[in-house]
């Protein structure tokens, strides 16, 4: 199989992921401003998980770019991340609705956790089947953005407890660290 499968699949699940979360807003019942105004902890909740999910299919897209054969292993990877990845509309629908209690809140970081993790096991995989070239294999090794996201996502699950709002400002500083695509795949794509 070759990867363009499994990313038109993966492309699929994640705009299924998009649309699941926006159907989690209900019409408000009132009709002015104040109404709308009601659902600004799910409106919040949403836009990080839109950013989210645009900011995993864009490295994603990317990534996928790599592959130089389709296996097994590489496709059950992929599983595991949109496994992960589809539990964000549930975490997102939870801590709005709970206005970013401490227990919705952690586990949103831990599920960003553990599609961080997954998404670094797949990008593992890739380089493993790169592993005759070295050249690609070094410019993929530095992967600052990798081995610091899971550490925020964890103060961010943990600093739940103290305020929702330290969290918030760990969940947007990895937003802003991978808002622009991973730079080491689109030199190493143009290097072959």
């Amino acid at each position: 199989m070759k990867a363009n499968r499994m990313e038109a699949f993966s492309d699929g699940v994640l705009a299924i992921i998009i649309t699941i979360m926006v159907l989690e807003f209900k019409v408000p019942e009132g009709h002015d401003w104040y109404a709308l105004s009601e659902l600004g902890p799910k409106i919040l909740s949403y836009i990080f998980s839109f950013v989210y999910v645009g900011i995993y299919w864009n490295n994603h897209h990317h990534l996928l770019h790599m592959v130089r054969m389709m296996n097994g292993r590489l496709m059950w990877i992929n599983l595991l991340l949109l496994f992960w990845l589809s539990l964000v509309p549930f975490t997102t629908a939870w801590m709005g609705e709970s206005h970013f209690a401490a227990t919705p809140t952690a586990l949103y970081g831990i599920i960003l956790l553990l599609a961080a993790f997954s998404y670094w096991l797949l990008q593992h995989a890739i380089i493993k089947q790169h592993s005759g070239d070295s050249s690609f294999v070094l410019a993929m090794g530095k992967d600052w953005k990798g081995k610091l996201s899971p550490l925020l996502y964890l103060i961010a699950a943990l600093t739940a407890y103290v305020s929702p709002w330290i969290s918030g400002f760990f969940f947007v500083l990895v937003a802003m660290i991978w808002f622009l695509p991973d730079k080491r795949i689109e030199h190493a794509l143009r290097g072959h």
